[in-house]
């Protein structure tokens, strides 16, 4: 023990050596290139606006697939080795949720939200920005090769739903329900922008039952088509995620501890009381003194 650790009472401390600093490194370039790759393939998208996206698997299709592919990939490459098994069983699960609400809201009701994202917002909560945003890109390329093509070229929106869930976990967000619905409404503006030019110039419109009829009335009212796939967006997408942020609060706060103590970064959706009391060395009392520092 040195002499510092000694006036520090808190022992040696852990030296990072080389080959860690490179993994980390290494870490950071593939999580920052894949957030490239798929912001590229969005703004692909939009300029070259391709008529035929959606309408099946074609070439046009496949390339734009490819695009959220290799990032979402890339994404993993650079986040998976540091999520906890027990996150990655829920992947599957949380993809399934996505797709099966998303399906019957989107096609059997006329109620203009979406919420096929639960799944991937729990996930942010559980384990952070990035594997917030993986789930959200393969949740929507496995939605859109098994039942709808059109849903892959709002990939870049999933990503961001999925990462900003993590970015407000981070900051205790879901530790009340105002503030998780609150921030929800909030991530659903950028949301709503994001998804907006890929309904309008590439689909003409909200393509949900109910969504898409929004924008036929708002068009019938005067609105180009533009300006009325965009209000409508900005509208259902904040309802739609500020309700989505308060589901993911009332699940998270709903699992025993127990199960809870298995995800570590899900320390943050924690109430600070029950935090504290979870760093709290075995043994100590309310009224013990303070460790030296």
């Amino acid at each position: 023990m040195t002499a510092h650790s000694r006036q520090s009472g808190q022992g040696p401390t852990t030296t990072v050596g080389p080959g860690q600093n490179r993994n980390r490194t290494l870490a950071l370039a593939l999580t920052l290139l894949g957030t490239l790759i798929v912001i590229g393939t969005y703004v692909a998208v939009l300029l070259t606006q391709p008529a035929n996206l959606g309408v099946d698997l074609g070439h046009t299709t496949l390339w734009v697939m490819l695009g959220y592919l290799v990032g979402g990939i890339l994404l993993a490459a650079g986040t998976l080795p540091l999520i906890p098994r027990s996150v990655l069983a829920l992947i599957p699960v949380a993809i399934a949720l996505n797709i099966v609400i998303g399906q019957i809201i989107g096609n059997y009701t006329p109620v203009p939200l979406y919420l096929d994202s639960i799944g991937t917002v729990l996930i942010g909560v559980l384990a952070g920005p990035a594997a917030g945003a993986f789930t959200g890109i393969i949740s929507n390329l496995i939605w859109g090769v098994t039942l709808s093509p059109s849903v892959i070229a709002f990939s870049s929106g999933a990503a961001f739903i999925g990462a900003a869930a993590g970015w407000a976990a981070r900051l205790g967000v879901f530790r009340t329900p105002w503030t998780a619905v609150i921030v929800g409404a909030v991530a659903g503006v950028p949301a709503g922008a994001i998804g907006a030019p890929v309904a309008a110039y590439v689909f003409g419109g909200g393509l949900g039952a109910g969504t898409g009829g929004v924008v036929a009335i708002l068009q019938a009212a005067g609105l180009e088509m533009f300006n009325a796939t965009f209000a409508q967006s900005m509208v259902s997408d904040i309802v739609d995620k500020a309700l989505i942020f308060a589901l993911a609060y009332v699940v998270i706060r709903s699992l025993p501890k127990r199960i809870i103590g298995r995800y570590p970064f899900a320390r943050h959706s924690r109430p600070k009381a029950a935090s504290i009391e979870s760093t709290t060395p075995a043994g100590a009392t309310a009224g013990s003194a303070p460790a030296a520092e």
